[in-house]
């Protein structure tokens, strides 16, 4: 059993025309249920990328500079920050692709519900932060369902690669997913992270990998897959957009919060359900960088 990801290639005529053909959207539909991950090449064109990647590596530099008091994630290398929510660097192709949304409402239903947006930043070592890894855990901290619910929507802005801090995988362990196999409590820092022998246990069954991920794919995984963040060894920051969009009968009320020069384009979107509390440019510029991270959001459902 492969520890590598299923990859798929698109065609010419399925990127000219941003759909999935039948084979090969059953390809990444049993790849979900199977390994819990698929990867998606050549999805989103490089300009838009580079044009938010210029302004989200500087804004991870000003996130890093505020040392303890910085939105990291179990460490300081590893940094969580949005992208900024207005209309200079809100790409439909990046945030609103239909090739996205068509794996995503065959997964989990018709118009899933897109509730959360940010990213994360691994940051080039310094001597105050060397490379370090997260602890092995899985995003779903909380009592969930067993069938799949949630899909995070990963967008690298440069290609990831084990050098530069590609997310580590634990391909198939969705299925085994929930409190049992964790420690740590929703609320702390650390929680989520798999219990040891369990790793240990995973190891000789499935090893993990860290794929490289070539710039313009899409990584889209189920949100109760085991992962890690790796430290970054090179000079360049590492940024990847992580949006999660949830089943249409999933009750999380998690609510966007968007620049209203992005309303008409939002509003025109069909394939998803968008939950939004509008606010000006002016107050989405001070405010996207002062967000909560980590586990201060709550991807569980209200009953």
């Amino acid at each position: 059993m492969t520890s590598h990801p299923v990859t798929i290639q698109l065609s010419r005529a399925e990127i000219d025309g941003s759909k999935l053909s039948a084979r090969n959207l059953e390809i990444a539909i049993r790849s979900l249920h199977h390994d819990g991950l698929v990867v998606i090449q050549d999805v989103v064109p490089h300009e838009p990328l580079d044009h938010l990647n210029r302004k989200m590596v500087a804004d991870g530099f000003a996130l890093q500079a505020r040392k303890n008091d910085g939105p990291y994630n179990y460490n300081r290398g590893n940094i969580q920050q949005d992208p900024p929510p207005v209309k200079e660097y809100f790409d439909k192709r990046i945030f609103l692709n239909p090739i996205v949304s068509q794996v995503t409402s065959t997964m989990l239903g018709p118009k899933p519900q897109w509730t959360f947006c940010s990213g994360n930043a691994a940051m080039p070592p310094t001597p105050e932060t060397p490379p370090t890894s997260q602890p092995v855990h899985s995003d779903a901290d909380f009592d969930h369902p067993k069938h799949p619910f949630a899909l995070v929507v990963n967008v690298p802005l440069v290609t990831m690669t084990p050098e530069n801090g590609s997310t580590e995988i634990w391909l198939g362990t969705h299925m085994d997913s929930g409190l049992h196999v964790q420690e740590g409590m929703h609320g702390d820092r650390a929680s989520g992270r798999i219990k040891p022998r369990l790793l240990e246990k995973q190891r000789l069954v499935r090893p993990p990998c860290q794929p490289v991920v070539p710039k313009g794919s899409v990584v889209i995984r189920d949100l109760r897959l085991w992962h890690c963040g790796v430290g970054n060894q090179t000079d360049d920051v590492r940024v990847m957009l992580a949006m999660i969009h949830f089943a249409p009968w999933y009750r999380n009320p998690m609510r966007l919060e968007l620049s209203d020069d992005l309303k008409e384009l939002i509003e025109a979107e069909d394939s998803l359900i968008i939950p939004v509390d509008w606010v000006t440019e002016k107050q989405a510029l001070e405010r996207y960088l002062n967000r909560g991270f980590g586990n201060s959001y709550d991807f569980g459902q209200s009953w």
